[in-house]
């Protein structure tokens, strides 16, 4: 009977801390995959993407970038630059672990020696990783500078990915 207690536990833990895939979706809280944005004001946004265990960073800024042209093109604008750009990942080994151990030592219930012997595996499927950029929007011809994003181009483009 523990035995199959005991597989049943681990099977339930497995599935419970499965990794969160990434995909081009508003955040469901604050730690979650996905997208957040902050209105600093009209026309400037501060914009999170956060990838799931394992995401490509390529992916993840990706994603940050399609945020920003789906913000430009809802409120009328054509292109957006990019002014501070942050990318941040988790340490390894910080997603969600099972441990699995065995012990044993001589004795019904008064005293017994143990020996333990144990393994974890990581669930997260390696680190999460998380942009934000910070964006100001404009109408018009796309300037030339750097950073510069003509938004139609981006959801087009990335939007194909998505």
């Amino acid at each position: 009977m523990k035995p199959s207690i005991l597989a049943i536990a681990g099977l339930l833990a497995l599935s419970a801390c499965a990794t969160a895939p990434t995909v081009y979706a508003p955040a469901a809280g604050p730690q979650s995959p996905g997208y957040s944005e902050l209105r600093i004001e009209p026309g400037r946004y501060r914009i999170t993407f956060r990838g799931g265990g394992g995401a490509p960073v390529e992916q993840v800024a990706d994603y940050a970038l399609l945020r920003a042209a789906d913000l430009a093109l809802a409120e009328g604008y054509d292109w957006f630059r990019v002014v501070d750009r942050v990318t941040r990942q988790a340490a390894p080994n910080s997603g969600p672990r099972v441990s699995l151990g065995a012990g044993g030592g001589p004795g019904p219930y008064r005293s017994g020696v143990g020996v333990g012997l144990g393994t974890s595996f990581d669930l997260g499927g390696g680190p999460a990783v998380a942009q934000t950029i910070e964006v100001l929007m404009g109408r018009g011809a796309k300037p030339t500078e750097r950073d510069v994003y003509d938004a139609r181009e981006v959801r087009r483009m990335v939007g194909a990915r998505a």
